[in-house]
């Protein structure tokens, strides 16, 4: 599995970004696609993740309580494609933000998790 990052950049406090994530290769086996931060000396975080298979439902969301009512996650089923779209961009928002797809084996069970090479989200104050 391939993903492919893009749409990050240097905005100002209170603008939008929209984040792309095009996924390739075998994905059968992938039942989420996310997006994760990392900040300069601090650890990856969780930041939204799209459920393809869960309890709750096909599509099902979860976010990061810093990012809720700002960030939207996002899929195109038929362009393998995963968005963030955030608006209301602050300064500790700053990042380098990693597309994650997520493999199950055949009980369910997460079996890897695949990486993107990130994309740098700067928003200035």
């Amino acid at each position: 599995v391939h993903l492919e990052e893009s749409g990050g950049g240097l905005v100002q406090a209170g603008d939008s970004l929209r984040l792309s994530c095009e996924a390739s290769g075998s994905l059968y086996n992938i039942n989420a696609m996310g997006w994760y931060r990392q900040a300069p000396g601090k650890q990856r975080d969780l930041v939204a993740v799209f459920h393809i298979v869960d309890v709750r439902g096909a599509g099902a969301t979860d976010y990061a309580d810093s990012v809720k009512g700002r960030f939207t996650i996002s899929r195109d089923r038929a362009k393998n494609t995963v968005y963030l779209q955030m608006n209301s961009l602050q300064p500790e928002d700053t990042a380098v933000y990693y597309c994650n797809a997520r493999e199950i084996d055949d009980l369910g069970h997460a079996r890897f998790d695949y990486w993107g090479r990130g994309t740098q989200v700067t928003v200035s104050s």
